[in-house]
């Protein structure tokens, strides 16, 4: 029997050591091979694709095109489970005011960034941007709980760094919310794509626990 397999998509841009890390450790356990390329035609081949991001969004869309992967993200995101993760969240989104520049247009919406000058947190000091650290994040929101969540408490904390963020147009698509200065979509999802704003890889073991859920994910 073919093993399994998971791309964690190479196109010049992301914490591709990072992630590819903790997709192995999971993996392991799943009897799951992990490959981190920039072969097109492996992505295609792949049962599971992650695409990772991180740094300014509009640098990390011209890599994903001038890399030759980008129609095989598409095919990916209309045929298989995909994972985004940070930028790679927005990515997936219609535009971005980062740049500005255009996205996936996979989920309706569009990436803006945190306004928050001269605004004080609770303990009066300053809210910072980007964000950096831990927050909670809520999964319980009223509507059916993704399969991705579970296992995870609601308002387990996440590690994010980050100074836009993902407005979805659509409330369903928001699957789970943090607060920093308000509430925001911290994970995104629609049909077989699942995201998130926040690093699992560096969200000790409820991240791992969301990778896990993603390995075993049939949407």
């Amino acid at each position: 029997m073919k093993r399994k397999t998971v791309a964690v998509v190479d196109y010049g841009s992301g914490n591709l050591r990072s992630v590819s890390q903790a997709v192995q450790h999971v993996a392991r356990a799943e009897d799951v091979d992990v490959l981190v390329t920039s072969n097109a035609q492996h992505v295609l081949d792949a049962d599971r694709v992650v695409l990772p991001g991180q740094g300014h969004m509009a640098d990390c869309m011209n890599e994903l095109a001038a890399s030759g992967l980008k129609d095989a993200v598409l095919h990916a995101a209309a045929n298989k489970p995909l994972f985004g993760v940070c930028v790679g969240m927005q990515m997936l989104l219609d535009r971005s005011e980062e740049g500005p520049t255009d996205g996936l247009g996979l989920i309706p919406g569009e990436v803006v960034r945190f306004r928050l000058e001269g605004r004080l947190q609770a303990d009066g000091s300053r809210f910072k941007v980007p964000q950096m650290g831990w927050n909670p994040v809520f999964h319980e929101l009223g509507r059916p709980i993704h399969p991705l969540w579970t296992g995870i408490r609601d308002g387990a904390y996440f590690y994010f760094v980050h100074s836009f963020y993902a407005r979805p147009a659509q409330a369903l698509h928001c699957v789970g919310e943090a607060d920093y200065g308000g509430r925001f979509a911290a994970a995104i999802a629609r049909d077989n794509i699942f995201a998130t704003q926040f690093h699992p890889e560096k969200s000790a073991d409820q991240g791992l626990a969301l990778y896990r859920n993603f390995l075993s994910w049939n949407p």
